[in-house]
């Protein structure tokens, strides 16, 4: 057999094994969008249809996931430091999976579509779990809204203004963030051939994973995966420097509410001063910091756990 039928015939083979991995990531991404669409509920605000989630009974707490998210990580968030006898709420921001991308998607837009969710759903007030880029449109929904927010934990909080969106020695340059989310497939292979990478990715760091709790540990898991369907969070990624555009600002020092800071010094993702800071700038604030966990403060899910608790029961 000649070089050129050997290399065509490598070629249609690889052109094969393309197609079958394209074919079954296409698959699990259609089950995936399935049981998302038949989990989740619709509202109509000012800014379009707002997406999210709701189970359990007791004082409602409204979730709001990090970059990358959805309901369906603000329900992991929820499960892994929440726990039981609460009435839980996890949305999905602008541009995340179901809900509208509206034309201004400031901060202060998002704060007031939590409004019109909690006003469709006739809740007058709530406490805030909040984790990354969560945390700005919770702090401006606090601060807008005083009279709506008991109480708030904010994990891991993301730069706003007039912090810069530049991060240093994240786990992989800012821009392959949006490259992952962007192709269905892409990111499914990844799962299949390189979750070690994507939970580094995450700061999910293989040292930090190291020893964790078996509860934990399906946690990162179950992350890792609940970022497919990919492609319909990418609308979503590419918004979250509304947080830190610099036409917008932030009065910390009007919330009301009673709020916990928690942050680790190692965090990967967000700068650790940005936590110490919206402790410092809160009135009612308790500053929470950890000296490893990265990102995901992992090892501490148990002792956040009690503090939400505790926080949330006052």
């Amino acid at each position: 057999m000649s070089i050129f039928r050997i290399s065509l015939a490598a070629s249609a083979l690889l052109l094969l094994a393309v197609f079958a991995l394209s074919m079954l990531a296409l698959v699990e991404t259609r089950k995936r969008i399935s049981v998302l669409e038949a989990e989740r509920s619709l509202v109509e605000t000012r800014y379009g249809q707002i997406e999210y989630m709701t189970w359990g009974e007791g004082p409602p707490v409204l979730v709001v996931h990090g970059a990358g998210g959805g309901f369906d990580q603000g329900r992991l968030l929820a499960q892994a430091v929440g726990g039981d006898g609460f009435r839980w709420i996890a949305v999905s921001r602008f541009g995340y999976l179901g809900s509208a991308m509206p034309e201004a998607p400031s901060t202060a837009a998002q704060a007031e579509a939590f409004v019109d969710l909690l006003d469709a759903m006739g809740i007058e007030r709530v406490s805030i779990l909040a984790m990354s880029g969560g945390v700005p449109p919770s702090l401006k929904f606090a601060e807008m809204f005083p009279e709506r927010v008991d109480r708030m934990m904010l994990l891991s909080s993301a730069p706003f203004t007039p912090f810069t969106p530049a991060v240093e020695d994240r786990p992989i340059p800012t821009w392959a963030y949006s490259a992952l989310l962007g192709n269905d497939v892409i990111y499914w292979v990844m799962t299949k051939v390189g979750r070690d990478q994507l939970a580094e990715a995450f700061d999910a760091r293989a040292d930090l994973r190291e020893g964790l709790s078996d509860e934990e540990s399906l946690f990162v898991l179950e992350l890792v995966d609940t970022f497919l369907p990919a492609s319909r969070r990418l609308d979503g990624v590419k918004n979250e420097g509304a947080a830190v555009d610099p036409a917008a600002s932030y009065d910390l020092e009007v919330i009301q509410a009673e709020v916990l800071v928690v942050h680790a010094r190692d965090d990967r993702l967000n700068p650790f001063a940005v936590g110490e800071t919206i402790a410092g700038r809160i009135p009612r604030s308790r500053f929470l910091a950890v000296d490893q966990g990265g990102h995901l403060l992992l090892g501490h899910h148990v002792e956040l756990r009690r503090e939400f608790q505790l926080l949330v029961s006052q």
